[in-house]
């Protein structure tokens, strides 16, 4: 199928059905995709975004045959069916090695190598993990370091496996890069080198030799892969705070998987190639920039290790996609906004066809403004980890409707619902609704590694089946779009990284002058949102707001949760039953950040307000005094993801007003969803 244009399309694909011989495993999906030409291009890689030309390339038969050789060597390590194999590393192909070869052989678990050592350690004893892949010791890395400082304090760990970067730097500045590499060791930890700064329990392998020994035929291990069978573990519900590990099948990555790729048709495929700047530890970057891709047949374009963060990458994106003539492309919406601060110029990007964006809501004005400047259609979607990956998007072929999340993929049922008081379901909404977004479908993980965790978030539908609550609020409309008009959930949503607030509120509530505390997220047009706190002290203490910034930087070490701001109040805003009305504190810190936007933009004296619309969210109004401030109002609050409307009133001189009257004004809607 070319792919979906409309939700009839979608209900066409499910009239059909899955095929009955699906992949089994994600091992043997990716076998498929390279079968249709074993020496087709599927992975190439490069360092630096100033050698993008110089990649180094995997056919898809070498992709096969190191993946092979990753699950081989996870095997005579003691890999089985329910070990773990936990990887802490950077955008590298072996990255991807670890991450189809670990599931052919085990469980993998995903960790962000941007973590502090602390959380790194937590997230291996909650996984617990008996296999650990991360950089040996680099200089101007510090991975080694954070990982290092906390190998002692993870019991379970039994062999680490070290990927060393010189072995991705060729010839004669390959050999310099390997005395760099052993001269960092020595200079870390002296003569005995990383042995002695391993716990003697565990083994230590070196990736590429460790995987030159082994087989890239066939996999060595007689098991015989389930589409029930676990194959990741990926952290969700904040980047930081308690850990909270979802279980996925490896039915749930197949079918997500062979669902978009019904919904993107010829979009990914033989011929296509596809570009990953997001992180691998993340499920956009692993499924969509990878197992769909890998599973189709296309060409993955690995930049850098930091991906889009990478030096140089986004200030040379168009020369890149030139270059390897890009097709595709996913990003949240801080990178669509960087990118348009970088001028296409005389670059042939007429090879893209879409661009992705995920993760966090995408602001109208920056929407529409990219699309008319490079001329490429972003299709914005919505997904979550639970739900494996991708849970709708709009149409590639079809009407892109601005502000909606699109149509939902085939093969995944997904509705607006009426719950009462206690989250029960009631009834599904109607068109244009707004209810609890949940969903249903094979896609769907099998729940949290803590049991406690998995208390409220299942629900029984109308049809008796078991649908996952995803915790967002949203509408279907008539045609089948589904529209955001909320998130219930807590959690702050920096450039497309999730900050739990109890990371934030926990530590404030540690200091002996905090009496409560409360994080939300205030509104940026870089990153989405940024940490803010409030702060009610105890009576009859006393604190500054450099204090409790002083205290919390020692107190949290992951640096992305720091707040970029604490606001110490006299009382907090409370419910009917004495809870932290936290909407209160949000509306207040959405209200002040558009204001100073307008202020920066050049808008004076502009009134701000927020309204609640039952079918639309949040809706911003702004009053202005001057008409000529309404185009850089429009351009400022166009940077934001809230549906926006301006007034200008007419303020006609002293002489001129009638005593008793009232000025008039004239509506101008601005962006709406």
């Amino acid at each position: 199928m070319k792919g979906v244009a409309n939700i009839d399309d979608v209900l066409a694909i499910e009239t059909q059905g899955q095929p009955a011989d699906l992949p089994s495993s994600t091992y043997e999906m990716i076998c498929r995709g390279a079968a249709i030409n074993p020496m087709a291009p599927a992975l190439s890689f490069f360092a630096t975004a100033d050698d993008h030309r110089n990649a180094e390339c995997w056919t898809y038969s070498e992709l096969v045959r190191d993946v092979t050789r990753t699950a081989n060597m996870f095997s005579h390590l003691g890999v089985q069916r329910d070990s773990v194999v936990a990887y802490v590393l950077p955008n590298l192909p072996e990255t991807h090695f670890v991450i189809w070869g670990g599931e052919a052989a085990g469980i993998v678990c995903a960790i962000n190598p941007l973590l502090e050592g602390e959380a790194i350690g937590e997230l291996l004893n909650a996984s617990g993990a008996s296999v650990l892949v991360t950089l040996a010791p680099f200089p101007g890395t510090d991975l080694w370091q954070k990982v290092q400082s906390v190998l002692r304090k993870v019991p379970c760990l039994q062999h680490l496996v070290l990927v060393n970067p010189a072995d991705r730097v060729p010839g004669e500045k390959g050999f310099e890069a390997r005395m760099l590499q052993r001269g960092e060791c020595s200079k870390l930890h002296g003569p005995g080198g990383i042995h002695s700064a391993v716990p003697a329990h565990v083994g230590i392998h070196d990736f590429s030799t460790a995987i030159a020994k082994e087989s890239g035929v066939a996999l060595s291990s007689t098991r015989r892969m389930s589409i029930d069978d676990v194959s990741s573990f990926f952290c969700t519900g904040g980047t930081t705070g308690l850990p909270k590990i979802a279980i996925r099948q490896h039915g749930n990555e197949v079918a997500n998987a062979w669902n978009a790729g019904q919904f993107f048709g010829e979009s990914i495929g033989p011929g296509k190639t596809i570009f990953c700047g997001l992180p691998l530890f993340h499920v956009n970057a692993v499924i969509v920039t990878g197992l769909l891709a890998f599973s189709r047949g296309a060409h993955v374009v690995l930049g850098t290790p930091q991906g889009y963060r990478g030096e140089g990458v986004v200030k040379r994106f168009w020369e890149i996609v030139e270059h390897y003539r890009i097709n595709f492309f996913s990003g949240v919406p801080t990178l669509y906004g960087s990118l348009l601060d970088v001028p296409v110029g005389e670059r042939d990007i007429s090879s893209l066809e879409y661009g992705l964006c995920g993760a966090a809501p995408m602001p109208v004005e920056l929407l529409r403004t990219f699309q008319d400047r490079t001329g490429i259609r972003i299709l914005e979607g919505y997904g979550l980890t639970e739900g494996t990956c991708v849970s709708s998007v709009n149409p590639p072929l079809g009407e892109r409707k601005v502000g909606s999340i699109g149509l939902r993929l085939p093969g995944q049922a997904m509705k607006a619902v009426v719950v009462d008081e206690s989250g029960r379901y009631v009834r599904d909404c109607v068109a244009d609704e707004v209810g609890q977004l949940v969903i249903s479908g094979p896609n769907v993980f099998a729940g949290y590694t803590r049991p406690e965790q998995n208390s409220g978030i299942w629900m029984e539908g109308s049809d008796g089946g078991r649908w996952l609550n995803t915790g967002d609020l949203g509408r279907c409309d008539h045609d089948g779009y589904f529209w955001l008009t909320g998130r219930k959930k807590e959690l702050i949503i920096r450039g497309g990284h999730n900050i739990d607030p109890a990371a934030i509120e926990e530590p404030l509530h540690r200091h002996p002058a905090v009496q409560i505390a409360a994080a939300v997220g205030r509104p940026d047009m870089h990153a989405g949102e940024l940490p803010v706190a409030y702060v009610q002290l105890k009576p009859g203490t006393t604190a500054t707001e450099e204090e409790l910034a002083e205290f919390l930087r020692r107190e949290i070490n992951e640096r992305a949760a720091l707040p970029k701001g604490i606001r110490i109040v006299d009382a907090m805003p409370l419910t009917g039953v004495g809870k932290i009305f936290k909407p209160a504190l949000k509306r207040s810190e959405t209200t002040d950040a558009l204001r100073s936007a307008l202020v920066e933009a050049g808008v004076e004296h502009a009134a701000v307000s927020l309204v609640d619309d039952t079918s639309r969210g949040l809706l911003l109004h702004v009053e202005l005094a001057d008409p000529a401030f309404e185009a850089l109002a429009t351009s400022a609050l166009g940077r934001f993801p809230f549906a926006f409307s301006i007034s200008v009133v007419a303020r006609p001189s002293r002489a001129e007003q009638p005593t008793g009257t009232d000025a008039t004004a004239t509506d101008t809607q601005g962006s709406p969803t």
